[in-house]
Order: structure tokens, then C-alpha cells, then sequence
């Protein structure tokens, strides 16, 4: 027998020492949220909310649903089929990279979480969230899960969703922007990814408040020749994200 993905915990209801993830509401009431892209220093963070009836879980579990981070890409292209045909409803919403300048990481992966749930057709009656900090501007009932991609069915649906979309999408820009190997670390700060942006410059895509690195280079660096100077000087000026600021339940909600 193949081992059971750790999200078979959400596959049935958990032993009441561990409490009740949907705290007594039916599953098919309930959306799990996540996020992906948080990290990156380019493009856009995405979310994803899914609404799994009960009878999906086990057949969902058993084709190896589970955080999104433990899949192959290719494993996650196959659950996106599955997913989508037997969720209630899933929807999917994200923020850019100049709304993360803006409002900073936190408030901008909130709104991306917001615009998918806002997408839903009606509101769920709990919210699972992955993680430990709550979804600001929700006004429903809510539950935080520490690690909760790899805890909740849901949960790890959504994290597929939204990483199976915006892996598609920085495939798509890696053709408009080439030279940053976008198609191969999707954003995130590799080596590779940091050494391009010293010999090329932030694209308008890239999150300019994480990009404190190339400051400090361009501090560092007083001697570099002048087209350098200008490049670093250009991702100096990007504007700052603060990581806490920019609440967006002080928005109406299809503002968010």
C-alpha cells in the first residue's frame, strides 16, 4: 500500500484532542486559502481559495494531494485536473509586484487571498488559512493552521492551484524578459536570479523593496563604471514596501 500524504489528516475528522479543523461546519461550507510567490523577488504573489466536499478528500489524499513544495511539477500538473473537477469551487487572485512595493508583503498577499475568495460565488462559512497569522479584511469565521498545506486537504489544493498558475504565468514572462532564467527558479533569489540583476537591472516586474542587495552593492561599489552606477542607482529607487502596513479590511471589499 502507498503511504498516505499527510493531508489525509483532512481526509476525516480528526480525533477530538486535535479539535476540528472546519470547527462543525461542513466541509463543502468551508475554503481552504493559500498562498504562492510570497518569497520571490520578482512578479506577482498568487492565491488560490478551494471548497472540497468531504467525498473528494479521500481520492484527492490518495492521488498524492499535499503541499505544493513536496510535489514535482509534474505531480502538481496532474492534480490540477482532479482538483478542479471535484471541488465545490475554486478561484484564484493575485497581487503585484507594484502593489507589493506599495502596501508591502503582507497586505499585498491579502489581497491576492481576498480577490480569490471574493471570487468565490457565495462566502464560505469558515476559512482555513495556512499559517498562523489571520486574514485581515475577512469579516467571516476563520482558522489559522500552522503548516496547514500539509494538515488540510483544502489547503493543499489551493497551494497547487496557485503555484501550477503562477509557474505558467513566469513561464510566459520569461519570454518577455530573457536573460534572468525566470523559467528555471520562478522568481525566487537564487544565485543565478541575483547575479542577472547586477549585470541587467530590475525589470518593471521585479519587486523593487526586495531588492536591498543591489543597494548595498551600489553603496559598496563606489568605483563601478558608470552604466553600472546607473543600473544600481535605478533599483535604489524603487519605491519601499513597509512588511505591516496597508491593512486592506480599511478598503471595501471589491476594492481588495
Amino acid at each position: 500500500m502507498p503511504p498516505v500524504s499527510p493531508a489525509a489528516v483532512a481526509a476525516v475528522p480528526p480525533p477530538p484532542s486535535e479539535g476540528d479543523p472546519w470547527a462543525g461546519h461542513d466541509p463543502c461550507c468551508c475554503a481552504g486559502v493559500d498562498e504562492v510567490g510570497r518569497g520571490c523577488l520578482f512578479g506577482p504573489v498568487f492565491a488560490a481559495a478551494v471548497v472540497l466536499p468531504a467525498a473528494s478528500l479521500p481520492p484527492l489524499v490518495s492521488a498524492g494531494l499535499t503541499d505544493s513544495k513536496k510535489l514535482s511539477a509534474r505531480r502538481r500538473e496532474e492534480l490540477v485536473p482532479l482538483i478542479r473537477d471535484r471541488a465545490v469551487h475554486w478561484s484564484l487572485g493575485q497581487a503585484s509586484a507594484a502593489e507589493i512595493d506599495r502596501w508591502g508583503i503582507r497586505a499585498a498577499t491579502e489581497r491576492a487571498m481576498l480577490r480569490a475568495l471574493h471570487r468565490l460565488p457565495s462566502p464560505p462559512r469558515m476559512l482555513l488559512v495556512d499559517g498562523c497569522l489571520p486574514l485581515r479584511g475577512w469579516s467571516g469565521a476563520q482558522r489559522t493552521l500552522i503548516s496547514g498545506d500539509s494538515r488540510c486537504a483544502a489547503i493543499a489544493a489551493a497551494s497547487v492551484l496557485a503555484k501550477v498558475e503562477r509557474d505558467a504565468l513566469l513561464e510566459r514572462l520569461a519570454v518577455r524578459f530573457p536573460g534572468y532564467g525566470l523559467e528555471r527558479h520562478r522568481g525566487y533569489g537564487t544565485a543565478q536570479h541575483q547575479e542577472a540583476l547586477r549585470q541587467l537591472g530590475p525589470t518593471p516586474l521585479h519587486r523593487h523593496c526586495f531588492l536591498g542587495f543591489l543597494r548595498a552593492a551600489a553603496a559598496i561599489d563606489s568605483d563601478a563604471p558608470p552604466h553600472e552606477r546607473e543600473v544600481l542607482t535605478i533599483a535604489a529607487g524603487g519605491q519601499q514596501g513597509s512588511q505591516g502596513s496597508g491593512n486592506p479590511s480599511a478598503r471595501p471589499w471589491h476594492q481588495a
